[in-house]
């Protein structure tokens, strides 16, 4: 089944432009001008990823943000003409996925949506079995893209997903707040290495108790996965 894309922008030409180059990419998309029809449609519709311009008439493209990331971890790529690196840091911070701002390539945008969906839906058919760790007290299905701590299944967002699985990957092992950004995100994003903190923050509290055991800090080098992988 298609994913369906949310389009959420104030301006009809970028809002049809937009439309027109996900649809001939196969994906179902719904259009809105309006943050307040955006929650409402976060609500009530199965939306797969939002793309967003945060610079809204009516509602603070934020709270849409937080909205999406609210509603199980729906998928965000910011769109603005916002081009400091401070403002897409604070989009980033608040749980944007991707950020692309104005003015863009369609294609581009294109692109970009259907790396955040692969990321968010896990790995193809024929990647690695279910994965346990600490005596079976977590376990990891890349293909089912599925994470059970103690019993529980946790909600991640694609970027704690990523991080998760890569510390995971090999654990004990030290990444570099550079390394995860590359790892992570598949491209370089000046400034994004000061935001993966925060996501290390909110992927950690997702886990709970277990969380700072989980995702240990290494001062002055970066992050690891505190328990080992199961035989």
């Amino acid at each position: 089944m298609a994913a369906t894309v949310l389009v959420v922008e104030d301006e009809r030409e970028i809002r049809e432009l937009l439309r027109r180059y996900l649809e001939r990419a196969g994906y179902g998309v719904l259009t809105t001008g309006s943050g307040a029809e955006a929650v409402r449609l976060l609500g009530e519709r199965g939306v797969d990823l939002t793309l967003l311009d945060l610079g809204l008439p009516d509602v603070d493209g934020d709270e849409v943000l937080r909205e999406a990331h609210d509603r199980g971890g729906v998928p965000v790529v910011v769109l603005t003409a916002r081009t400091s690196v401070e403002d897409r840091i604070h989009g980033l911070r608040l749980g944007a996925d991707d950020y692309v701002t104005k003015p863009f390539s369609p294609t581009e945008v294109v692109l970009r949506v259907g790396a955040v969906l692969q990321r968010s839906r896990g790995a193809a058919p024929g990647a690695a079995p279910v994965q346990s760790y600490g005596g079976g007290r977590l376990r990891v299905d890349e293909v089912r893209h599925e994470v059970v701590l103690e019993g529980a299944a946790v909600e991640l967002t694609p970027t704690e997903w990523g991080l998760l699985t890569t510390l995971a990957a090999v654990p004990g092992r030290v990444y570099s707040r550079y390394e995860l950004v590359n790892r992570v995100r598949g491209y370089e994003f000046a400034g994004y290495e000061r935001t993966i903190d925060s996501h290390v923050k909110n992927l950690r509290h997702k886990l709970g108790a277990r969380g700072p055991e989980l995702v240990e800090t290494v001062l002055g080098v970066g992050y690891r996965l505190g328990w080992s992988r199961d035989p």
